[in-house]
């Protein structure tokens, strides 16, 4: 009997991304806190900037567009906002995107796949990715309840289930 296996990845949807932004952009365009403080949001390259002419506006801005991340189901550990910085007249705020599991993030869910799943279940690091194996396809569902169970700093997803 072969070896039943999963991937665990952190990858992002862009088009569900540039989605939220365009409706975030838009509820900020109508709405009337946010008039006349030169409120927006935008991409800039891999990356979103935020711009407001106040701290306050700019996180204001942040928050909508993280309850647009969340309605489209993508995890809030899968962007890395900075701080509102002064830049003239604005206060710009720097929102990077996570995708792939860093090197350390690896090992940390290795370790404890380890140490507190099932015995015979083994976990190599591939590149940005985990991949997973066993000989009972239970034990890989345990796997995976126990890692939603954790409280990681990545946004994990399980792909690729044989």
């Amino acid at each position: 009997m072969s070896d039943s296996s999963f991937d665990i990845v952190s990858k992002l949807d862009r088009q569900e991304v540039d989605n939220a932004v365009n409706q975030a952009a838009k509820e900020v365009a109508n709405r009337f806190d946010f008039r006349n403080v030169d409120a927006g949001i935008k991409w800039s390259g891999e990356s979103i900037e935020i711009q407001a002419n106040t701290e306050e506006r700019a996180n204001a801005v942040l928050d909508v567009f993280k309850d647009k991340l969340v309605k489209r189901g993508i995890s809030l550990k899968a962007i890395d906002a900075g701080e509102p910085k002064l830049s003239g007249k604005v206060h710009k705020l720097g929102v990077a995107l996570k995708e792939g599991i860093a090197q350390e993030d690896a090992k940390k869910i290795g370790k404890i796949i380890r140490d507190e799943g099932p015995r015979g279940v083994k976990a190599q690091i591939q590149g940005d990715e985990l991949r997973v194996s066993s000989k009972k396809k239970d034990d890989l569902q345990d796997v995976i309840a126990l890692l939603k169970g954790k409280d990681l700093d990545v946004a994990l997803q399980f792909v690729n289930y044989r």
